[in-house]
């Protein structure tokens, strides 16, 4: 089998960072199939149909981008303004886009760049990041198909079938988003005490965001903008990593 870009020590085939993919990405699917649930429920409460609310999941694939939308079609809002709110909640992944692209190998064909674009959210993101050396985009590919299946299925059943589950039990669903998390930062800080650190940071800087009288009036896009910024800058200016050894055993 056609062996990886993303060759490591002891690398995978392509067929096999596919199943990883597909296994790696099962929780997330089961995340976003209880958020996206509660996502259907709001786009039929505001007039839309199956088809319509799954094809806004299937295209942008983004909570707060979607809710946002939600809002302001229910508001009457225009084209114009909802195209530019969704753009500045979701201006987050510009910049997980900028920082995955010095993963992929530099051979790597221009299509591939495209096409991972779309898969760039946030618990995506986190797993793709933390591959070892290059990224090989079917791996990416095969986390966003079984993802976004659940993403758009929630959603769609949300719309159709909504009313079957109380409120309490939609939103408890959720919580399986926060685990999800936690097992993507936990395993590389028990590998680092400086990721373990910035974590701690990132939490708590996150929070005074959110309480502190000014802060807290920054939206919730902007916020994570800001802090990825201060907070990967300040790090990598700190304890800046050395990629080059692991570059060349990558070409080899």
């Amino acid at each position: 089998m056609e062996r990886s870009a993303a060759t490591n020590a002891g690398s995978l085939t392509r067929g096999q960072w596919i199943t990883k993919g597909l296994r790696d990405g099962f929780p997330i699917c089961m995340g976003y199939f209880a958020v996206s649930f509660a996502l259907g429920i709001a786009a039929r409460a505001i007039g839309m149909n199956a088809l319509q609310a799954g094809l806004m999941s299937a295209g942008m694939v983004a909570s707060a981008g979607e809710f946002a939308a939600l809002v302001l079609i229910s508001s009457g809002a225009g084209v114009i303004e909802m195209i530019t709110t969704c753009i500045v909640v979701n201006l987050r992944y510009f910049l997980m886009s900028c920082s995955l692209s010095q993963k992929l190998h530099p051979d790597l064909p221009l299509r591939h760049r495209f096409f991972l674009a779309y898969c760039i959210t946030d618990e995506i993101f986190g797993l793709s990041a933390a591959v070892d050396g290059w990224l090989e985009p079917f791996y990416t590919y095969a986390i966003t198909l079984v993802s976004v299946f659940g993403w758009t299925t929630g959603t769609v059943l949300g719309v159709l079938v909504g009313n079957i589950l109380p409120a309490w039990a939609v939103n408890a669903l959720s919580v399986a988003l926060y685990g999800m998390f936690l097992a993507i930062i936990i395993p590389p800080a028990k590998k680092d005490p400086f990721i373990a650190g910035l974590v701690a940071v990132s939490m708590l800087a996150s929070g005074l965001f959110s309480v502190l009288p000014l802060l807290r009036e920054i939206s919730s896009g902007f916020r994570v903008i800001i802090l990825t910024l201060a907070i990967a800058g300040a790090a990598a200016f700190i304890h800046p990593v050395d990629l080059s050894e692991d570059n060349k055993e990558s070409a080899s």
